[in-house]
């Protein structure tokens, strides 16, 4: 290898070309990433689009956000992206020795590349990587949230498939000292609405770690394949920071538009950030009594009946930490019987949790398809319930034994994604269904699949809640 420099090419095209321009634009999309997406564990792997950042470098900021408490700890990073302007049999890796931008040169970790030379599906070439964007767009952003303490170890990935890009892959995995960053797009060229619905779709595949995405659901297909089957084999967990398309940008074309999407991939909790977690839900009644008033002071302001209500407290940091953080969340009604009135809910954490209630709240009580909208005669009787979710763990089983094995009843609430379709069950319905071969058949029934139905390509997760639930007029919380 030699030790030249691959200089910026996309500069003044994806992104600004004046230094000073560069980071005043990356510090802003920075800022703007939520606060908590920062991780409590040092992410191992990031999806990340790779479009010019006035359209996906809010998206792409999300994700990079998450390294900023870790500078210290990253030294290596390993980036794969798709080749689009020169044809690449395998995975190209670069001969010079760095990578520049207009923020300065970042070195190749020359020691580690040179442990890949006996793979046949690595070659060695510096043309596939001399125009083409998918990499550099990634690097200011980098350069930005770990500064100059790193090393690169840049591949292009043509046509490689999944079992080739993993074999790499776990070849230069390392620890929490290597951060493994996937440059990808998602749908191109759909109309607004079709991108929305398909990139949807292509999500949920990868929070499930799908291994066989195709080009039209993602451009970075081929690395992202191997990538997700290397995730999986060291059972991280997926979490969607941000979604949206270059529609969604002021004065968006809503006719021709390209999907983008941030994920972070973490190691599951240890036991230390279990007990943290546990110390965070101490005051969990404080926040349960806030999100009950939130649902109802929502429903009963739409059907004009809450002049009653006490008003509620300033709805801020200071009311709950958690209230401005992403959070997903169920609101689900029960009438004075207890008869299920209305259910709704979010499965990832895509807004500030007081703005998911309130939307869950409304669609619960005038959206849902399987009842009539309420009316204010059944509101002095009406019951509340806010379940808030945890994060979602894709289940490893092979058959429906095994799944009817591993579920747990009472704790489990379950997410089945096949071919498009997608349906949940709360853990609350173990009290209708105590077993999880009944459990696990309802929830085939509601995705509108047969009761024996099994599939190869079915996936199943699990996640747990926090209930909390306020009778009419009561002013306790359960939980």
């Amino acid at each position: 290898m030699n030790t030249s420099t691959r200089p910026a090419t996309q500069s003044g095209y994806f992104y600004p070309a004046e230094p000073q321009d560069l980071r005043g634009l990356l510090d802003r999309q920075l800022v703007a990433a939520s606060p908590s997406n920062s991780s409590q564990r040092c992410p191992k792997m990031l999806l990340v689009p790779h479009a010019g950042y006035v359209y996906s470098g809010e998206v792409a900021a999300a994700a990079f956000a998450c390294l900023r408490r870790w500078r210290k700890q990253i030294e290596r990073v390993v980036l794969l992206g798709p080749a689009h302007r020169v044809p690449v049999r395998g995975l190209a890796a670069p001969t010079v020795g760095a990578f520049e931008t207009p923020l300065g040169r970042i070195p190749l970790d020359l020691e580690v590349m040179a442990g890949l030379k006996d793979l046949p599906q690595v070659e060695w070439l510096d043309l596939p990587h001399a125009q083409e964007h998918s990499l550099e767009v990634q690097l200011p952003f980098l350069q930005s949230v770990l500064g100059d303490g790193f090393e690169l170890l840049p591949l292009l990935v043509g046509g490689a498939g999944p079992a080739q890009v993993a074999e790499v892959l776990e070849r230069v995995w390392g620890g929490d000292e290597t951060l493994i960053l996937i440059s990808s797009d998602l749908s191109h060229f759909l109309t607004y609405g079709e991108a929305q619905a398909r990139d949807q779709v292509t999500v949920e595949r990868i929070l499930h770690f799908a291994t066989d995405l195709s080009g039209e659901e993602a451009c970075g297909a081929a690395p992202l394949n191997g990538a997700l089957a290397v995730a999986a084999r060291h059972g991280l967990q997926a979490r969607l920071l941000r979604q949206r398309n270059s529609g969604d940008i002021q004065g968006g074309d809503h006719r021709r538009v390209v999907g983008y999407a941030s994920i972070v991939f973490e190691a599951a909790p240890v036991a230390g950030d279990l007990l943290e977690g546990e110390q965070m839900r101490s005051n969990d009644q404080g926040l349960g009594k806030l999100l009950l008033a939130v649902a109802r002071q929502t429903i009963a302001h739409r059907l004009g009946v809450g002049l009653g209500l006490p008003s509620l407290p300033a709805l801020d940091d200071d009311a709950h930490p958690a209230l401005a953080r992403p959070g997903a969340s169920f609101v689900s009604l029960h009438d004075a019987q207890g008869h299920l009135r209305g259910c709704v809910g979010s499965l990832q954490a895509r807004r500030p949790l007081i703005e998911d209630v309130r939307a869950n709240a409304i669609a619960a009580a005038f959206c849902d398809r399987r009842f009539a909208p309420l009316q204010a005669e059944e509101w002095p009787g009406l019951q509340v319930e806010v379940s808030l979710l945890g994060a979602a763990e894709p289940m490893r089983v092979q058959s429906e034994a095994e799944a009817v094995a591993a579920l747990r009843p009472g704790v489990d609430g379950l997410i089945l994604a096949w071919q498009g379709r997608q349906a949940t069950l709360l853990p609350q319905v173990w009290e209708q269904c105590p077993q999880p071969a009944q459990f696990l058949a309802a929830l085939k029934h509601k995705a509108g699949l047969p009761p024996d139905f099994w599939a190869a390509d079915l996936r199943l997760s699990r996640y747990q809640v926090r209930c909390f639930k306020q009778l009419a007029h009561a002013d306790g919380v359960a939980s």
